[in-house]
């Protein structure tokens, strides 16, 4: 008997629909035709053992059991799905052959292989078992996904390098967790201050961009600009370039802070003749952006229609399992295999049934095209979101679904438009000793770009400059100095802390460090990072403000107490990269994990000794209201089951 492992339940539906019928529905499995069947897990079937499931001390949390490292590391049944786990354990024992069916994802490899793992079969069963890779619901592309089975053993370092994040995960959180709630409880804290490898950094992201903003003193500084005529009488205007002897009134942004001698070069400049030495146009060319992957997906449509990291998921989630319009959703990949673009007829028309662009912006696609998303050594376990080539038959999805459909689409479709081109001219004059430029660009094509105009008409207001030509005459009629305020940045929204989140290499100074992570994910995974920022909301460490995301109190205390390195994201960016070298085979389990270990010594050793005065006086009631619920959120929600991140 052959079995098919799946991640889910949907997941498993969409196997037996291609698979020999008739089918039994049996508890938590399904019979094939022909004698094979399918069974699923319920996302993970296992969890991570507590501390107290090694040992009953464990149950009290005591500064000198720490750090707990397991010796030898413990799996547990999840109580809500152990029916379901003894079901798979009894079928893949009964079963000749195994085809796992994980998502395509490090996560996903992990699930189903614990899982194996657990029903200790023996070796030879173990190297024999088949990997399938499915990325979309739909009947054709799991057949075809299906046809295409790999060894199960391929995978076994993504494998790895997810248990070894969920093991670290738990090691990093379930300590440091125990040991800063410890030092809280010295400054009056009642409540958990959980720690976590990924939670942490991103709370210290808003931290540090609110003190900033709050300490902020506003500077003026000042631009002259000179009003320039040509002797056809039209006017344009040119902004002044300050020359290095200029410099000691000028800040690290090279802004004039010294009113008066802006005041100087509009008063030369007035009614003076201008010579316009040097005429630049540049053709400019941008190509259309890339397929999303769930992150860029998810800070478009916070920009576009506020939702949030989550909401966009959850959203996905169900256009992937329910509807079947879209591929797999928790990708980090914006790339399609070559073969991919065979499909491009299919998937427009679907787009056109199912309302997921514009009629007219379909029709006017050009499917000769080929942008450069079409990229087989860019495509790894899964590639970039796009439709699908299902129909729909009625209009089944809600306000929000057909919005995220619709950027989905509106993405996909761009690959099928021509790149946008401007000419950018740049104007260089000298007036009375002094150098100005007039910058302006003009469109020349459109292209890809007619598909993100609004429905509102493009605003044409953008400076435009008359002809010009080097050496003609023109005359500057006067000289404007204009008083402007240095602004602090904005506070963080869902979209900009996700963009933060993927893109975490401008926060870091170290050189070396930087230039690793321009190459990881950043902070999180696409799966985990919505979720990510709702637990900093849950544990009361951020709050929102309209779209604003500001952070409490309690997480300015927490992070103001715990070593600044803990709140920085170079060490947990640094892990993704660690993390991807041993799914790479280019690191080792224990070329991880043994440092790691080695560090939490030190760090708990650290906590006892810190200085917790910007914990005291917190009040945390709001955080914790339920009576005992400081037991239970520190036994469940502080770092377990691999989610203190």
């Amino acid at each position: 008997m052959k079995l098919y492992i799946a991640e889910k339940p949907s997941l498993g539906r969409a196997i037996a629909d291609v698979l020999p019928k008739p089918h039994k529905k049996q508890d938590g499995f399904i019979e094939l035709g022909n004698g094979d069947c399918v069974t699923w897990c319920i996302g993970h079937l296992l969890e991570q053992a507590e501390p107290e499931d090694y040992d009953e001390r464990y149950k009290k949390w005591l500064i000198h059991d720490l750090p707990i490292v397991p010796s030898e590391w413990k799996f547990k049944a999840k109580p809500k799905t152990k029916k379901q786990l003894s079901t798979v354990k009894r079928l893949i024992k009964k079963a000749s052959v195994l085809v796992h069916a994980g998502d395509p994802d490090r996560e996903g490899q992990l699930l189903v292989d614990e899982v194996i793992q657990e029903a200790k079969l023996s070796q030879s069963k173990k190297s024999s078992v088949e990997r399938v890779l499915i990325s979309d619901l739909n009947p054709s592309a799991v057949k075809k996904a299906l046809s295409q089975a790999k060894s199960n053993t391929e995978f076994m370092p993504l494998s790895i390098s997810a248990l070894a994040r969920a093991r670290a995960d738990w090691l990093y959180g379930m300590n440091l967790t125990r040991a800063f709630t410890l030092a809280g409880q010295k400054a009056g804290i009642q409540g958990v201050l959980s720690v976590g490898r990924v939670q942490t950094p991103v709370l210290g992201l808003v931290v540090r961009r609110d003190e900033e903003i709050e300490n902020f003193v506003s500077k003026p500084f000042y631009e002259v600009m000179a009003i320039l005529q040509k002797q056809t009488g039209e006017q344009f205007e040119a902004k002044w370039i300050p020359s290095d002897a200029c410099l000691p009134y000028m800040d690290e942004e090279k802004r004039v802070l010294l009113k008066s001698l802006a005041e100087n070069v509009a008063s030369r400049i007035k009614n003076k003749p201008a010579d316009l030495t040097e005429l630049e146009q540049i053709p400019k060319k941008q190509n259309p952006p890339l397929p999303y992957n769930l992150s860029a997906l998810q800070i478009d449509a916070n920009k576009r229609f506020a939702m949030s990291a989550k909401q966009v998921l959850d959203i996905c989630q169900s256009l992937y399992e329910k509807h079947k319009l879209i591929t797999y959703p928790r990708s980090d990949n914006r790339y399609l295999p070559k073969d991919h673009y065979n499909e491009r007829n299919d998937i427009l028309a679907a787009m056109l049934n199912n309302k997921g662009e514009k009629e007219s912006h379909i029709k006017n696609a050009d499917l000769s095209l080929k942008s450069k998303c079409w990229n087989d050594k860019k495509v790894e376990a899964h590639h970039a979101i796009i439709p699908t080539k299902k129909h729909l038959k009625t209009a089944q999805l809600g306000h929000h679904e057909q919005q995220v459909y619709g950027l989905i689409c509106r993405q996909y479709l761009a690959q099928f438009y021509p790149a946008y081109l401007y000419s950018q001219t740049k104007a260089h004059i000298q007036i009375s000793g002094g150098k100005f430029i007039a910058k302006a660009d003009t469109v020349i094509d459109m292209g890809f770009k007619i598909l993100y105009q609004s429905n509102k008409k493009e605003s044409e207001d953008k400076k435009q400059l008359p002809m010009l030509e080097v050496g003609e005459p023109l005359h500057c009629t006067d000289g404007v100095v204009m008083e402007k305020h240095t602004q602090p940045p904005n506070f963080y929204t869902e979209a900009t802390l996700l963009s933060a989140m993927t893109g975490i290499a401008r926060y870091v100074k170290d050189s070396d460090i930087k230039k690793v992570l321009k190459e990881t994910d950043g902070l999180g995974t696409e799966a985990t990072r919505a979720g990510i920022i709702e637990l900093l909301f849950k544990r009361n460490f951020l709050s929102r403000e309209g779209k604003s995301i500001k952070s409490t109190e309690l997480g300015r205390g927490l992070i103001n107490t715990i070593p600044n390195n803990l709140s920085l994201p170079d060490r947990t960016a640094l892990w993704e990269s660690q993390l991807t070298n041993i799914a790479q085979k280019t690191a080792s389990y224990n070329q991880f994990m043994l440092p790691l270990q080695n560090e939490l010594s030190e760090l708990v050793g650290l906590s006892q000794t810190i200085n917790t005065d910007a914990l005291k006086g917190i009040s945390t009631t709001s955080a914790f209201k339920k009576k005992g619920s400081y037991r239970k959120t520190r036994r469940k929600s502080a770092y377990t089951k691999g989610k203190s991140k």
